[in-house]
């Protein structure tokens, strides 16, 4: 069929499947009305596709399925279920469940019978990993570049509008972190009268009317035998809508075009079609029904559904002979969308309830054990304990597999149709802690709030309680948070005093974090007149809350030990918690000031959230990772750790994380002086008002004004924070430092009296040399002239060996520029030097210019650093991660699955990075492993 018009939208098509030839990768969505053209333009992808030797993978989302979890997944996917046992084994795993292959379980008959225990199934609440559906989402990328090794690989979504959430997300995920392996994603979606499909980070082609030439041509291709009038009138209707220009022509002809009224032409069509369903013989509706609400398009589980509707495959032939739908392969396949959603919407419920119980009857066993229980489900209306029965059972399936998304929506349903109030409240919860361990915490929320005030159990309920608090504490709405961790501590107290310590510990860190002193004292008194027994399990948690108050008292010496406690014991004593709980755990290593210690924490709970494939927990990991890297003055780490989990966030739709990682990297760009990229990462109007997003955001600003020389400035924006909600955030603590050296800059050294106590107190309680350095640095900075040297002499011996370099700096930098005034030139060349040679192997380019000017001072001339002083700062960061782990002799197909990439997404970057490195073989790389950067 020409495609009239579109020589613009076939050029972008066309293009990306010439790139898939050449090994290049490409995700696209195809956007416009219905009718305008983007089922053809997909059908024109496939046949090129074909042509040329592309494998070919299609799918299209039904209305009928769109709840129906996988089902679209399944759809584009099944033909390929084959070598999915080839897939890295918990991606095998995780996919294979979303395909339902090698059921766990059976279901009694669904002609009758019970569904045995499963009304009686109760279950604790699941780790909230957030990792099963990004897993399936990875599995998807990975077997998709698998295929495309044989040969290039084009995969067609239509009507992706109608997909199921969980195969969505799957899809999307893939698609946005495809690069290299020759696979193109092509989906097409409405964008009027039809659900949203957001995808970002795709490309989009976006499919407008057709000129008003294109429209003359197509209309006189199928409307030559009708009078002028008739097309006039026809052309105006249509306004350019490709498919109208088809149809309404039709209609005519049929005598289905008298109404008027004016509607769009997308509307004009879709009551075409219903018109013309209508006017065929009852037999024929009802197969077009059953094939509407079937989206595998199947022909023998569609006949068999309709003989037990009375009708006969064979009174599809009327609607053939209509060109309606075709009968291919043993397929009955819609020729539009359009098409299917007309015959399922014009078809009466009662006949639709029919439908999808003889559906539900014709389907085979295996299999199609979900699918099966959904039908059921769909044909059911009034609460009916024998279905809700069956969907808890399937939702069993789905958690046997670790498919949460899918657990929590079998578990909503069945709620729903539950008679007994008791198996309802039941279930909602089980939806919600499925969702929450799915990573949906909005949908999560919403399920714990309409199940917690009908349970009686106060345990179950304070569970839920936890789960509309963390949804809370991610959003940044730390009020609710702690207020909802509160109110739950005190309706356990009586029966569980050791539940009751944990929440009030989680709601005391989040009133830490965001909240007055008042909340923070209100909570801890609480916490301590619970009455508890001291154990390992509880003592560490209870006295960590305590030390926050201490904290927020400014009183660290007294705080930091049970800190530190509570820290130690992510060795073995808290093994037994999640993920979650345990990075956050690992995160008061910031506050304890062992950066070492911490980061060995970060680096090992990073590795397993990896080796689990919980890429819902990586964000958190990396963000925490990136700070440590940061803090530590690996600077270059840190922007590789920060940029991949920034990646991974907007993937997976971490917004709180988004932000937070943002501030990372906009410390980093002040450090380089980059004040552009501060402003874009941290001005930003989506940027979320937060403590934890503050304290980053602002700080960079306060950085970045005071390398560029606006010691004012920095000290206004340091004094915000410091003064403002985040001044407990521990990006504040470490702000401390810059604060004293704005206001001794800016000839304002009274206002930096405060931080400078704080601060000291803080570096002596924790122990640490690097704290100490930094605190006689800023005593210096300002201490009379004639105790300046002495204390500056002090810090810098206090900064021995590698440890933090660019506070290292900073101290030689600042000594440097005190015996340059002093008149002690030759002896200021010795810091001065080892400042500039930081700073330029930083990439901190003001600071570093700030060096060479003093040492040009005294008289040493120093010429500035060639950018790109090694051959590793010449990777990008994703370059720099997949040769660390080749050198260290993982395979691509491990290394991406460590990185969530495809194998020949890792070989492509290796591809890159050898010239740039010298090297030519993996072994080379090798030899050259000891060199790269930590």
């Amino acid at each position: 069929m020409e495609l009239y018009g579109r020589e613009d939208e076939l050029g972008v098509i066309d293009r990306v499947l010439q790139g898939a030839r050449q090994g290049r990768s490409a995700a696209l969505v195809v956007r416009g009305e219905a009718g305008i053209g983007k089922s053809e333009l997909l059908a024109h992808a496939v046949a090129a596709a074909r042509a040329e030797g592309l494998r070919v993978l299609r799918a299209t989302g039904t209305d009928s399925e769109s709840e129906l979890p996988f089902a679209g997944l399944h759809l584009l996917l099944g033909r390929a279920a084959d070598r999915v046992g080839e897939l890295p084994e918990r991606q095998a795993r995780a996919l294979g469940g979303a395909l339902g292959l090698g059921d766990a379980l059976r279901l009694t008959d669904l002609a009758g019978g019970s569904a045995g225990a499963a009304a009686g199934l109760d279950h604790p609440p699941v780790e909230a990993s957030g990792g099963d559906r990004f897993l399936t989402g990875l599995a998807v990328l990975t077997l998709l570049a698998d295929l495309a090794e044989e040969q290039p690989l084009l995969c067609v979504v239509d009507d992706a509008h109608w997909l199921d959430k969980a195969s969505a997300e799957a899809l999307l995920f893939a698609a946005r972190r495809l690069d290299a392996e020759g696979v193109v994603m092509l989906f097409a979606a409405r964008d009027t009268y039809a659900p949203p499909f957001p995808a970002p980070g795709l490309d989009e082609l976006r499919v407008g009317a057709l000129p008003d030439a294109a429209a003359r041509e197509l209309l006189a291709e199928h409307a030559a035998d009708l009078p002028h009038h008739a097309r006039v009138q026809i052309l105006g209707e249509a306004a350019g809508n490709p498919l109208a220009l088809r149809e309404l022509p039709v209609a005519q002809r049929e005598g289905l075009a008298h109404d008027t009224t004016p509607i769009s032409g997308h509307a004009r069509v879709q009551r075409t079609f219903t018109d013309r369903i209508c006017g065929l013989p009852q037999g024929t509706r009802t197969v077009l029904l059953v094939a509407a609400a079937e989206a595998t398009d199947d022909l023998a589980v569609i006949a068999s559904a309709a003989s037990a509707l009375g009708a006969s495959v064979t009174d599809v032939e009327p609607a053939e002979r209509k060109d309606l739908v075709r009968v291919t392969e043993g397929r009955l396949v819609f020729r539009h969308p359009l098409i299917r959603s007309a015959a399922y919407r014009s078809a009466p419920l009662g006949d639709r309830l029919a439908a999808h119980r003889a559906l539900a009857h014709a389907l085979p066993c295996v299999g199609n054990i979900d699918r099966r229980a959904w039908h059921l489900a769909a044909a059911t209306t009034e609460p009916d304990e024998y279905v809700a029965a069956i969907l808890e059972e399937t939702s069993e399936h789905a958690r046997a597999r670790g498919g949460y998304t899918a657990v929590a929506a079998a578990c909503e349903r069945s709620a729903l149709l539950s008679p007994d109030s008791r198996d309802r409240v039941r279930r909602l919860a089980l939806a919600a802690h499925a969702a929450a361990a799915a990573g949906e915490g909005p949908r999560a929320a919403d399920l714990a709030t309409r199940a917690a005030p009908h349970i009686t159990d106060p345990l179950r309920r304070a569970e839920l309680v936890k789960v509309r608090a963390a949804v809370a504490r991610e959003q940044g709405r730390l009020e609710t948070s702690y207020t909802l961790l509160g109110e739950g501590a005190a309706a356990v107290a009586a029966v569980a005093p050791g539940a009751a310590a944990f929440m009030l510990y989680e709601a005391v860190t989040a009133a830490w974090l965001g909240g007055p002193r008042s909340a923070v004292s209100e909570l801890t008194a609480r916490l301590a007149s619970l009455e508890l027994p001291r154990s390992a399990d509880t003592a560490p948690f209870v006295d960590a809350a305590l030390a926050l108050e201490q904290l927020a008292a400014d009183d660290p010496k007294a705080a930091l030990p049970a800190l530190r406690g509570l820290v130690s014991g992510l060795d073995g004593q808290h093994a037994g918690l999640d993920l979650r709980e345990r990075l956050s755990i690992a995160a008061w290593a910031f506050s304890t000031g062992d950066l070492e210690a911490g980061h060995k924490h970060f680096t090992a709970l990073e590795q397993e959230c990896r080796s689990q494939g919980a890429i819902g927990m990586l964000p958190l990991a990396l963000m925490l990772l990136a700070r440590s890297h940061t803090l530590l003055g690996r600077h270059r780490d840190g922007h590789t750790a920060a940029s991949e989990g920034l990646r991974v966030a907007e993937d997976i739709g971490q917004l709180p994380y988004v932000d937070q990682i943002r501030g990372v990297l906009a410390h980093l760009a002040a450090v380089e002086g980059d004040e552009e990229r501060v402003r874009e990462l941290a001005i930003r109007d989506d940027v979320r008002a937060d403590p934890p997003c503050l304290a980053w955001g602002v700080g960079a600003l306060g950085l970045l004004d005071l390398g560029l020389g606006r010691p004012e400035a920095a000290l206004r924006r340091y004094e915000e924070l410091l003064d403002g909600p985040a001044r407990h955030a521990v990006r504040v603590l470490y702000s401390l430092p810059d604060l004293v050296e704005a206001a001794a800059r800016a000839g304002a050294a009274d206002r930096a009296s405060e931080a400078l106590a704080r601060y000291e107190a803080w570096a002596e309680a924790t122990g640490q040399e690097w704290a100490d350095a930094i605190a006689l640095r800023c005593r210096a900075l300002l201490a009379p002239e004639e105790r300046a040297g002495e204390l500056y002499e002090r810090a810098v011996r206090l900064h021995h060996g590698e440890g933090l370099p660019f506070e290292r700096a900073r101290t030689e930098l600042l000594y440097g520029e005190w015996l340059r005034r002093a008149g002690r030139r030759t002896e200021a060349r010795v810091p001065l030097r080892g400042a500039a040679d930081a700073f330029e192997s930083l990439g901190a380019g003001p600071w570093a210019e700030r060096a060479r000017s003093e040492l040009r001072a005294t008289g040493e001339s120093r010429p500035a650093a060639t950018p790109a002083g090694d051959r590793f700062s010449a990777l990008t960061p994703q370059e720099l991660q997949v040769t660390r782990l080749a050198a260290a002799g993982l395979s691509n197909r491990d290394i991406g699955a460590q990185l969530f990439l495809s194998p020949r997404t890792v070989g492509y970057h290796l591809y890159n990075a050898y010239p740039k490195l010298g090297v030519a073989s993996r072994g080379e790389l090798a030899r050259l492993s000891e060199r790269l950067p930590a």
